[in-house]
């Protein structure tokens, strides 16, 4: 057995952080996700860094803030000359590698083409799946084993299908087909079988840090039949429609305008099917992560394994009148957070304030690597160690922060009770939510005079570290 303990970083793509049974959701299936929170800590409090691909994870990686590594939108490869926890962590003696999507480059012909600069930030083995609507243009080693067993027309022309319809505004999200492969060959149970035999087949002397990153369930949400049928559209509960208060912020503003999917003549009938969809391919995921978690115990790595599961960002599935993420409000920015340190222990929950930037500064202290160089990330590992007896067990940061670019560029900053987003650049708030009194972020107080006193807090005891390192040349 290794000095060191071996990493799992399981990391999908716009995953909800309360689409679990462990989260207290009524009807999702996800067993294995279940199990990993009942051996380990459940961090129910964890933002997105942004809500959206590229941006989350070049935070992740690189362990910096939006405003600091600059990309807003599209990804950056030149980053990959900075600060990255994974080479910190191959630096101190781990073979780290990856099965599935990075979102590192934005475009590629084949991403065996790119494969250099993914050592160089980094990882030894590079095995890079892009995600669902990126393989349509996309060759990978998955488009190859599609090529190869004559499914490879089938599963471009489904997605041509489903990119149509979605711009041509003719296929609303309750009528996405399911997937036309054989399950076996969906992108994520494909990623997961990859990333099981790759465990079987590790041999070497270091210890490894492992990236299993999972293109969903992000949409399409083309699961496959015999997972929709696990679940009842009568007992889906329904996304969050009711009316709001107050004025509507900005980027809300913004992205209802732009919204392809008519949420607004959408039925109740309509929202479960929709939502079942969505779960649907969450519980596959769910089971392509029982074959990661089985390949550990075939060989021992149970007991001296680190497993962290995250996402980049959530999934507004419906909630406020849409879908997807780019979005502050809860379902687009919140992440699922469990951390199960090796052999497990009793199941706990924290619901300290944690962010992407955490989880890098986690993976490198597990791996007793160097700290990322002015990253505001914090180790979880302390936190963990202490115990759900401990006095700092519900604590961590007083606030954390997501950024995003709209019209302009925004920062939503959380405290322990209050959401205030603000434009970036002059600091002014758009919207202000009471989370205690007002979970599902219904009445906007930003003009309630009751709450000029949070606003001012805020505004001077939090904005002035978490936007300490704007990096003005890059600010959209």
């Amino acid at each position: 057995m290794n000095a060191k303990p071996n990493i799992v970083l399981i990391f999908t793509d716009q995953q909800r952080a309360d689409t679990f049974g462990y989260a207290g959701d009524p009807v999702a299936i996800t067993p294995n996700a279940d199990r990993l929170a009942a051996e380990g800590v459940v961090f129910p409090r964890c933002v997105a860094s942004a809500p959206v691909c590229m941006t989350t994870r070049t935070s992740l990686i690189s362990g910096k803030r939006v405003h600091h590594h600059g990309v807003w939108s599209l990804a950056d490869p030149e980053l990959r000359h900075g600060s990255s926890h994974v080479r910190n962590v191959r630096d101190a003696g781990y073979h780290t590698a990856v099965v599935g999507k990075t979102h590192l480059r934005h475009g590629h012909r084949h991403t065996h083409d790119h494969t250099d600069e993914l050592h160089e930030w980094g990882y030894v083995d590079a095995i890079e799946v892009p995600g669902p609507v990126e393989s349509m243009t996309t060759g990978s080693q998955y488009t190859d084993h599609l090529e190869e067993k004559g499914l490879l027309d089938v599963h471009r022309e489904y997605l041509r299908t489903y990119v149509r319809g979605e711009r041509e505004r003719v296929l609303q999200p309750w009528e996405t087909p399911p997937c036309l492969l054989p399950t076996e060959d969906h992108l994520d149970m494909y990623i997961a079988r990859t990333a099981a035999e790759w465990i079987r087949g590790y041999t070497g002397a270091e210890p490894f840090y492992l990236q299993v990153c999972f293109g969903g369930p992000h949409n399409p949400w083309d699961s496959p039949a015999e997972y929709r049928r696990r679940y009842d559209a009568d007992s889906m509960p329904l996304s969050i429609t009711e009316k709001q208060k107050g004025p509507v912020a900005p980027l809300v503003e913004l992205m209802l305008a732009g919204a392809a999917a008519k949420l607004d003549q959408m039925s109740t009938s309509q929202n479960r099917v929709m939502k079942t969809y969505y779960y649907a391919k969450v519980s596959m995921i769910d089971d392509g992560i029982g074959m990661v978690l089985n390949a550990l115990e075939e060989n021992g790595g149970m007991d001296n394994t680190w497993i962290v599961y995250s996402a980049d960002h959530g999934e507004m599935l419906g909630d406020h009148g849409l879908i997807a993420k780019k979005v502050f409000y809860e379902g687009a920015v919140k992440v699922p957070l469990v951390v199960r340190p090796p052999d497990g222990i009793e199941g706990w929950v924290s619901a300290g304030l944690t962010d992407h930037l955490d989880i890098a500064a986690t993976l490198t202290d597990v791996a007793g690597a160097d700290a990322i160089v002015e990253s505001p990330g914090r180790s979880l590992v302390p936190l963990i160690d202490a115990g759900a007896g401990d006095a700092n067990a519900q604590q961590h940061h007083a606030a954390v922060l997501s950024e995003f670019v709209g019209r302009d560029p925004y920062s939503m900053v959380l405290t322990d009770r209050y959401k205030m987003t603000v434009n970036t650049r002059n600091r002014e708030p758009l919207d202000l939510y009471d989370m205690e009194e007002d979970p599902s972020e219904l009445h906007n107080r930003v003009e309630d005079p009751a709450l000029a006193g949070v606003r001012k807090a805020i505004s001077e005891e939090h904005l002035p570290s978490l936007l300490a390192d704007v990096n003005w040349a890059k600010l959209p």
